[in-house]
């Protein structure tokens, strides 16, 4: 990499680990092509740049769960899981049952200050008009804020990509762009609030030592991302709010609460921000085996001291009749986690 040009020298390996159903009786599935059209169609949309610089490596079984001891009767329903004879051994299609014993949480509003992050990061990383506009504008973009109340403070980590930026005079340039467009926002988001930012703190630009890659991406330097650290169902990362530890993305939407509890909880205190008018949190608890719409535990904490408990237990029992729908939903439309 360097100014105004750059290229791939090795592939990016894409490791793709987990379990499927390679047949269902005689019908095969086609399971490895699925997966790599997959990650090819996903980088193409998100990292055009490394498309055609891919090594994708398929690590994928039908293994059974554990805990199926084999019988003279046959092979218990843990052993069909990924290998059935036939749709009536897929237990998902008589009942949901959870697949851990996990925790879902959500809560809602949003806080101002929490909305204007995530703008943040949307406007650099997606396809906004500012990145539509200024095509050196890499995704690989990290926002951290801090609010006090009566003022706020922002560091950014935003990359520029080197096909685009001829000179450090340009990169310099950029980064005023970027910078001009954090305080447009803050402006519409939380007017009359002072906020510091600090964009892309290593930079020593006497050195030429700048946050400026080839692809807009860190993944060109062999960096790597672990789901369970990234983005929650609201699209932000918020340690002093009620939050579990689970990622959503990349887990089973069948089965898996790590996703679906997250979800539900979320769109739940929505609904309860919605009819009660305060803050609403929702935590559902799930035990391992039992049916998706019987937590073992739900906890419900309102702002709203006038809240109606008959109505409360209403909405939980709506959002609880949602599955299998929600499932459904996710398999089959696609649904926007983050």
């Amino acid at each position: 990499m360097r100014y105004g040009a750059g290229e791939m020298t090795s592939p990016v390996r894409v490791l793709v680990n987990g379990r499927a159903a390679r047949a269902c009786g005689d019908t095969e599935i086609p399971v490895d092509e699925l997966a790599e059209e997959t990650v090819r169609a996903f980088f193409a949309e998100r990292l055009p740049e490394i498309v055609d610089h891919l090594d994708v490596r398929l690590r994928v079984t039908s293994n059974s769960s554990p805990g199926a001891v084999l019988t003279g009767d046959g092979t218990p329903e843990r052993g069909r899981w990924f290998a059935p004879r036939s749709v009536d051994d897929l237990r998902e299609r008589r009942t949901l049952l959870a697949n851990d014993t996990s925790l879902g949480t959500g809560w809602a509003p949003l806080g101002p200050f929490e909305s204007f992050v995530r703008e943040l990061a949307d406007d650099f990383s997606g396809t906004s008009t500012f990145t539509q506009t200024h095509p050196w504008c890499g995704s690989d973009v990290k926002v951290m804020g801090y609010f006090e109340g009566d003022r706020a403070d922002v560091v950014l980590c935003v990359p520029q990509k080197s096909p685009f930026v001829p000179d450090r005079t340009a990169y310099l340039a950029n980064k005023r762009a970027v910078l001009a467009e954090c305080r447009r926002l803050a402006g519409l988001h939380l007017p009359g609030t002072p906020v510091g930012f600090r964009l892309n703190v290593r930079d020593v630009p006497e050195r030429d030592e700048l946050y400026l890659t080839y692809t807009g991406s860190s993944i060109e330097s062999g960096d790597e991302g672990v789901v369970g650290r990234g983005n929650r169902v609201n699209g932000l990362i918020t340690p002093l709010r009620p939050m579990n530890l689970e990622g959503v993305n990349g887990k089973n939407p069948v089965y898996h609460v790590g996703k679906l509890y997250n979800i539900a909880a979320t769109r739940l205190a929505q609904r309860l921000r919605q009819e009660t008018g305060g803050h609403a949190e929702v935590h559902l608890v799930s035990a391992t085996g039992e049916p998706l719409d019987q937590p073992w535990r739900v906890l419900i904490r309102l702002s709203e001291p006038d809240a109606q408990v008959d109505q409360v237990q209403s909405l939980v029992l709506e959002a609880l009749a949602g599955f299998p729908a929600l499932t459904q939903e996710l398999v089959r439309e696609g649904v926007l986690l983050s």
